[in-house]
């Protein structure tokens, strides 16, 4: 948890906004892929990339 809280302040100090995004697309790709690694949808998401 120290690492969001470091990397939070220094997006805030830095003012690197266009971080924000970038961080939320790269965390919903990780879900996608943790959450359809079991299931019949694996092999068209897999696919995709």
């Amino acid at each position: 948890m120290e690492f969001l809280k470091e990397l939070f302040d220094f997006i805030k100090t830095r003012k690197k906004f266009w971080l924000i995004p970038v961080i939320i697309i790269l965390l919903f790709f990780g879900a996608l892929l943790f959450v359809t690694a079991g299931s019949a949808i694996a092999p068209f998401i897999y696919t995709i990339f």
